[in-house]
């Protein structure tokens, strides 16, 4: 006689094997949906570099840097960190410089931020991917993976 567990466990079993096979179409979504946010964020910076510097020395107070560097420091990890994450390339370093960039822009925006509940809701959430991104390891469609592979194989 099969007991309530057994049965649950048997019922859940092709389930939990649906939702792993969805890991790597997963990791691929999170990583090209946060990508796109941060290179478009960068993408508008270089695009109107004059109106990004007035912003950078009106609007956004970043603590310790001066504002022309932040601006150049920020747009740069804009552009060049997404680019390694949908490549899947130093992945953990990619989503940890950009978990950072959203930190600080939440610190040095926080008053306007505050006033627009969803852009505050966005940076949450985009901080809540960054972090599971930096801390899962992501292994899937990645050049990272291809690389610990290959050291693997040659014994190192």
């Amino acid at each position: 006689m099969m007991t309530l567990t057994n049965k649950v466990v048997s019922l859940w079993s092709p389930v939990d094997k649906i939702l792993s096979s969805l890991i790597p179409l997963t990791d691929l979504t999170a990583r090209l949906y946060i990508a796109k946010v941060f290179f478009m964020s960068g993408w508008s910076k270089i695009t109107d570099w004059e109106t990004t510097l007035w912003l950078f020395e009106e609007e956004y107070k970043v603590p310790q840097l001066p504002p022309e560097l932040a601006a150049y420091m920020a747009t740069a990890g804009e552009l060049l960190l997404p680019v390694l994450l949908v490549i899947g390339f130093l992945t953990r370093f990619a989503t940890t410089g950009l978990f950072i960039l959203n930190i600080v822009a939440v610190i040095s925006y926080y008053t306007t931020l505050q006033s627009s509940p969803a852009a505050l809701q966005d940076h949450l959430q985009w901080g809540i991917i960054l972090a599971m991104l930096a801390t899962a390891h992501v292994k899937y469609f990645t050049i990272d993976n291809f690389v610990e592979r290959k050291l693997m194989s040659n014994g190192n």
